[in-house]
């Protein structure tokens, strides 16, 4: 594909939904290039990238990209480290198992939070690399290396997007960068079985993410969406070095609903076992997320509260059955 392009001409349609669910060609996914994106020569490309990045935030709450700088070794290394951790022995791997889930670094086979259905998963912080990475698990010996190459280069790939759709929102590139750079990472590795008819079909339940972005690299396919004006769940296609972008509730209240968080799932392969890496991004755990000031007027009223990351942990188990989404529970009621 030409460099100068930043949006496939034809979207990548979603092949693997049972035909009754597929929607109309309208609703296949954008697949954006990243190439032009950080060219400084050539502005007009990257004003085109923006211009995509916005409309897909905006119209479908996630998009797929290519040409984003992480090479396919270092993806391909992140994964082979997800499964082998997962084969590891149950002793093993239930060393990190908690019931605290303000841990860093937590494996569970289940979950409180309402969602989680048949998967397990190793949940652990990733930004300040630095600080974090002693924490994850020695073994395979080669998690650590691994997966903190991809981290890393996912972290630099989310400052990228960030920029993009800051820009696209009217408030500048450079737009809490520094918040941005210094905020939370948090690698969620799950491991879905294959589907069994005796069994269930969905392994993680209908949410939208906590945070700006999640970032998924998915081994085989199994995440669905339902885009905004749509009722009906979209497979994403697995992408040859394609990663997954959608939008988080963080940047629903920053954008003060110009951009809405996605709603998406995970149901199970009927052909082999499923590895997703979900890297989310936000500010810091005790930073309050706010409707920007710029986008604040008579005709659009502060929609939301304030909230960081640590209300959304003291929302889980309190609150995951009185609302839907934790997004909910900090609407402003404009009949207040």
């Amino acid at each position: 594909m030409p460099a100068c392009c930043s949006l496939l001409p034809r979207y990548m349609a979603a092949t693997t939904q049972p035909h009754h669910q597929r929607l109309p060609p309208r609703a296949a996914l954008p697949v954006i290039n990243l190439g032009r994106l950080g060219k400084d020569d050539d502005p007009a490309s990257r004003a085109l990238v923006v211009q995509d990045i916005a409309r897909a935030c905006r119209d479908r709450g996630c998009f797929q990209v290519i040409n984003h700088g992480v090479s396919k070794s270092v993806m391909k290394g992140a994964l082979e480290a997800a499964s082998a951790f997962f084969e590891l022995p149950v002793e093993h791997k239930e060393e990190l198992a908690s019931d605290d889930i303000r841990q860093p670094v937590r494996y569970e086979r289940s979950s409180r939070d309402g969602i989680s259905l048949a998967r397990s998963f190793l949940k652990h912080y990733a930004n300040p690399l630095e600080d974090w990475i002693q924490c994850w698990p020695a073994n395979p010996p080669t998690y650590r290396k691994k997966m903190g190459e991809y981290a890393a280069e996912i972290h630099r790939v989310s400052m990228h997007l960030m920029e993009a759709i800051l820009q696209g929102l009217g408030l500048g590139p450079s737009y809490l960068e520094q918040k941005l750079d210094k905020g939370v990472q948090f690698v969620a590795v799950n491991n879905y079985p294959q589907f069994s008819h005796q069994g269930d079909k969905v392994g993680l339940a209908a949410h939208s993410d906590y945070g700006f972005l999640t970032i998924l690299l998915q081994s085989s396919p199994g995440l669905q969406v339902m885009h905004h004006d749509d009722d009906a769940w979209t497979a994403v296609p697995v992408i040859p070095g394609a990663l997954h972008v959608h939008v988080g509730d963080q940047l629903e209240v920053l954008s003060n609903g110009r951009i809405k968080s996605l709603v998406h799932r995970a149901v199970l392969n009927p052909h082999e076992a499923r590895i997703s890496i979900a890297s989310i991004h936000g500010l810091a755990m005790d930073e309050k997320v706010h409707c920007a000031e710029e986008l604040v007027d008579k005709q659009h009223p502060r929609m939301y509260r304030g909230s960081s990351f640590q209300d959304f942990l003291d929302f889980l188990p309190l609150n995951i059955n009185k609302y839907k989404r934790f997004i909910d529970s900090i609407k402003i009621d404009d009949k207040a």
